[in-house]
């Protein structure tokens, strides 16, 4: 391992660090921003992506010198006092850590659907129109906890690798595999189509409470909507259930995160993918 030192905010060889909330939006570049020591150590060990680069502080790499020494490939180390990386990325970066990494190419759900045997048992997460990037890493975190196999991302949702989303997702949008989906009645054609029952969940007072609902498949869709306008009506007639939490009274809704979390427990353990703890 080789550590270059960074001792100019003007150093070429940094220029994917350089003002980094800009950077964020240049997914045209081909790349994507990696914060904290953890989803660094998550990209570099056990993640799909391939790193370009690692920039840090010198406490952060004394920290991260075991991993940056076993991980796959071969990232530029590039090294800086707090003072210049700071000065280069525009804010204090928590823990002094960043990475680079290269985006690839994204699956669409066709392609998926392609790869997927016709009766391998799957769980999937739909989302649609679920523009905050913070709900979207929740799910995902949701998602690499209960189990799920794959994120399908209708249009309108955010990125999943916008800094912020692998943030809040503790890495998790690193290791869960995700594509890309059209609008909520076309995909769900092409999800029956392949044999996968479609569960949407639904403020609807007539959907069926979650806690009654056992899963009739090992191929099972969750299909959530963001948190203000649901899910489209569209979609909701198009699904094979409509699903809904039990709440008190007085209350029609939760957070997308949260609402994922609990139907994803009540899914993988009805499905036999998690169990009772130890």
């Amino acid at each position: 391992m080789r550590a270059e030192p960074i001792e100019s905010a003007d150093d070429p060889r940094i220029v994917d660090y350089r003002d980094v909330r800009e950077a964020d939006l240049r997914v045209g570049d081909g790349i994507f921003i990696v914060e904290g020591r953890l989803n660094v150590k998550r990209l570099l060990c056990g993640s799909r992506f391939v790193a370009r680069s690692v920039f840090l502080t010198p406490t952060a790499l004394a920290a991260l010198e075991p991993t940056l020494e076993r991980c796959s490939g071969s990232p530029s180390i590039f090294v800086a006092e707090a003072s210049v990386l700071k000065e280069v990325v525009g804010f204090d970066i928590h823990r002094g850590c960043l990475a680079a990494a290269e985006r690839g190419g994204e699956d669409s759900l066709d392609e998926v659907l392609g790869r997927t045997g016709a009766r391998e048992p799957q769980l999937w997460v739909a989302l649609e129109r679920v523009g905050n990037p913070e709900n979207v890493g929740g799910i995902f975190r949701n998602a690499l906890a209960f189990g799920a196999d794959l994120l399908l991302l209708t249009p309108h949702c955010a990125d999943p690798l916008y800094r912020k989303t692998v943030r809040v997702s503790m890495g998790a949008a690193l290791r869960v595999p995700f594509a890309r989906a059209p609008e909520g009645a076309a995909a769900l054609r092409g999800l029956r189509d392949a044999g996968f029952c479609v569960a949407a969940l639904s403020a609807a007072r007539d959907a069926t409470p979650l806690h009654d609902f056992e899963p009739p498949s090992d191929r099972l869709v969750l299909w959530l909507g963001s948190e203000g306008d649901g899910l489209a009506e569209s979609t909701l007639r198009a699904a094979d259930h409509r699903l809904t939490i039990a709440m008190a009274p007085g209350i029609d809704s939760l957070n997308a995160a949260t609402a994922s979390g609990i139907a994803l427990h009540h899914l993988a353990r009805g499905l036999g993918r998690v169990g009772a703890p130890g």
